[in-house]
């Protein structure tokens, strides 16, 4: 007797469930940019530098400062004379943000991750603007009333309720965060540290320096345009005859940097990675 066994075999079909696309939003890409600059040393260090050179040499000069009746000394200035230093701190930390991303290689991860490119570099600018902006506004908030712990009871005596002293020193604060936002915009641009560097030096620094030696009216009109003279105005709580108005200077700053930034966005979409 032939016994027939019919076996039916399921077959289990295994489908792949199809995956979500990857979605980029602007905060997972701010988040993204807050995250890598806070795990770079050189932030802590560069913005370490910024805060305690301008704070230290404060309290240096204050402690230090004698009475000259000849001069006419701007409390803010005197007391924020570290911030020169410190601006060099910030600018450098703009160019490793930048320039320094594409010397490692890691801007090609970045830019594979986000194909558009251009919403790495707003991203890059503001979150670096707003973590200089608040850094240095805490800095010079504190350097001022230390410093004044040593000028009491001399001409440069103020606080920081007095008419105009929180103006110039938030002021200080904008002029040295948006000079690093200008700077971080040629480090995207220029694509190369040293470069970057050469260019601030160069053109931000010994250029405007060098044309103060030319004895032209239009050329001297035309250097309180670049963005150390009009962050300096934005810093003084007494602008001198012929400088710009606080207000001036930092629509000239946002200027600078907003073409620098439109100049890095430009070569960016227009260049490879």
């Amino acid at each position: 007797m032939s016994t027939t066994t019919t076996t039916t075999t399921s077959t289990t079909s295994t489908t792949a469930t199809p995956t979500a696309p990857y979605h980029l939003t602007s905060r997972g890409i701010l988040r993204s940019e807050w995250h890598k600059l806070w795990t770079l040393r050189s932030t802590w260090i560069m913005l370490g530098l910024a805060s305690i050179f301008t704070i230290a040499l404060g309290m240096i000069l204050a402690a230090t400062y004698t009475p000259d009746p000849a001069d006419e000394v701007d409390p803010v200035t005197y007391t924020l004379l570290g911030t020169q230093i410190g601006q060099v701190a910030i600018a450098v930390l703009g160019i490793l943000i930048t320039a320094g991303e594409y010397s490692t290689g890691m801007v090609r991860a970045t830019m594979a991750a986000v194909p558009r490119r251009l919403p790495v570099l707003w991203s890059k600018a503001a979150v670096f603007g707003t973590i200089a902006l608040g850094t240095l506004l805490a800095t010079n908030f504190l350097a001022f009333p230390l410093a004044e712990l040593f000028l009491g009871g001399t001409d440069l005596e103020a606080s920081l309720g007095d008419p105009g002293i929180a103006r110039a020193l938030a002021g200080s604060a904008a002029g040295t965060a948006l000079i690093g936002v200008i700077v971080l915009g040629l480090g995207s641009a220029l694509r190369s540290v040293p470069g970057t560097i050469g260019a601030y030096v160069g053109g931000l620094i010994l250029l405007p320096q060098l044309a103060t030696m030319i004895p032209n009216d239009t050329v001297q009109d035309a250097l309180s345009y670049f963005p150390l003279p009009a962050a300096e105005s934005l810093a003084a709580l007494h602008p001198a005859s012929g400088d710009f108005s606080p207000g001036a200077g930092l629509l000239t700053l946002c200027a600078w940097a907003v073409a620098s930034l439109a100049a890095a966005a430009y070569l960016l979409k227009r260049r490879d990675v």
